[in-house]
């Protein structure tokens, strides 16, 4: 064997799914290129920080964590949303490697090649072709395009990521082959508006395994079912077109599972936002998809505390909730974000007052929650393993996304490993999370 010193590269990856995946992509780069993956500080020869910059906490937390590199390893090159701002970055630190901004996977690797040149090593390990991962070996995130063509006025992800790239079905449907055969058993599909999904689009089919297959989300759904495996849907707006989708929908392949970052109910805010639907076509979608699929789990964001924001704003918000009976919910307080236009509303909303409003939110949503999972007692449910420790396996239905829902506690998990598929009966809950046992409990 080769005596040659292999370079270590270092990750912190931070943010949503979507900056995970870009996380994936680099660290896969990289191991092709014959560097090791480092989990610590000490061993890293390079360490990346793929940042957040959506909101002042995300961005808050980011600046920590390059703080936190440098003073422990001092070689760190900075990637990701926050990069985009990079004046953000440059005020505070003086001495960083580089700074990229988003999607720059290829920039970040020859940024590394130049720092600490790659290894010319014949016994070098073959990469997957699944690649590397962050998630667990049974589930993985397919990023099927990047950017956004809405001009949310809370947002500031188009001016980051610019406008909707689509990947093509066949690269899409590559990866997830290769997914499937390293043996992942859940694909979690994720963008920025994943039912926007192929609309820039001007050849509109493409070929996967010999056959035509349309360039739109419902027929890129179709295809993923062909796997036979779980295939979960984040980030979809409430649009006519996905009422077909609903209807492709089982679960054991599309699982009837949405999430749909509705983010307010009021019309008035919602026009303000800039966001494309209102309150009540986004409750009467609501109603078409459970008549379509009685058993569909919504799980929705919402903001509180947006400027201009009056109690009877938020009455309409709370009331939406009440009506629409969605099973996980996730609130965040405004931030104002440099470069979003509702930062230029002159009617701001105190700290207090959102904190209030939060608190009010989530307290209803809790009710709601509560109900939904109790009525679940005593049923059969087919979850799949995610952890296993001491006293429990904490494990999900078709209900729950990783991370961002509720778990189920499996008692007895003595023989369990991650990954594992078993049906269990529901025996008790709490206020987000499910407990279960064995069918004879």
């Amino acid at each position: 064997m080769s005596s040659v010193k292999i370079p270590k590269i270092g990750f912190i990856s931070l943010g949503c799914p979507k900056a995970g995946s870009d996380t994936e992509k680099i660290m896969t780069r990289v191991k092709t290129q014959g560097y090791e993956i480092s989990s610590s500080y000490d061993k890293s020869d390079v360490v990346v920080v793929n940042t957040c910059g959506f909101i002042d906490s995300a961005i808050e937390e980011s600046l920590n964590n390059i703080d936190e590199a440098l003073k422990n390893n001092g070689n760190v090159i900075v990637t990701g949303c926050l990069g985009e701002k990079r004046n953000i970055i440059e005020k505070r630190f003086k001495n960083l490697i580089a700074i990229t901004g988003s999607e720059a996977d290829k920039e970040v690797v020859d940024i590394i090649n130049k720092v600490t040149p790659k290894p010319h090593d014949s016994f070098i390990d073959l990469i997957p072709k699944s690649g590397l991962r962050l998630t667990p070996s049974h589930y993985a995130y397919i990023k099927i395009s990047e950017g956004c063509n809405h001009k949310c006025s809370f947002c500031i992800i188009p001016s980051m990521r610019g406008k909707l790239v689509s990947r093509t079905p066949e690269d899409i449907l590559s990866e997830a082959q290769n997914l499937v055969d390293s043996g992942v058993t859940e694909l979690i599909i994720i963008s920025q508006d994943t039912s926007a999904y192929g609309v820039d689009f001007k050849v509109k089919q493409s070929f996967w395994d010999g056959k035509p297959v349309k360039r739109d989300l419902y027929h890129l759904a179709k295809e993923l079912k062909k796997f036979g495996i779980w295939v979960r849907f984040h980030y979809i707006y409430p649009y006519p077109h996905i009422d077909h989708m609903i209807e492709l929908m089982d679960e054991e392949t599309i699982l009837p599972y949405l999430d749909v970052p509705f983010q307010h109910a009021s019309p008035k805010i919602l026009k303000s936002m800039k966001r494309p639907a209102d309150a009540e076509d986004n409750l009467k979608r609501i109603r078409a998809w459970r008549q379509i699929n009685p058993n569909i789990a919504l799980r929705s964001t919402f903001i509180v505390g947006y400027p201009g924001e009056t109690d009877h704003d938020f009455e309409q918000l709370i009331e939406f909730i009440k009506e629409a009976n969605l099973d996980h919910v996730g609130c965040f307080e405004y931030s104002n974000v440099e470069g979003a236009t509702a930062k230029l509303i002159s009617d701001q909303i105190p700290d207090n007052v959102k904190k209030e409003r939060y608190n009010h939110l989530m307290e209803t949503q809790k009710i709601i929650s509560e109900q939904k999972l109790k009525s679940l007692i005593g049923s059969i449910e087919h979850v799949v393993v995610d952890e296993v420790n001491d006293d429990f396996a904490l494990a999900r239905s078709f209900r729950s996304a990783p991370d961002v829902d509720g778990v189920i506690y499996l008692k007895d998990p003595e023989g369990l490993i991650a990954g594992d598929r078993l049906d269990v009966k529901i025996t008790g809950n709490d206020a987000y999370n499910l407990f279960a046992g064995p069918l004879d409990d």
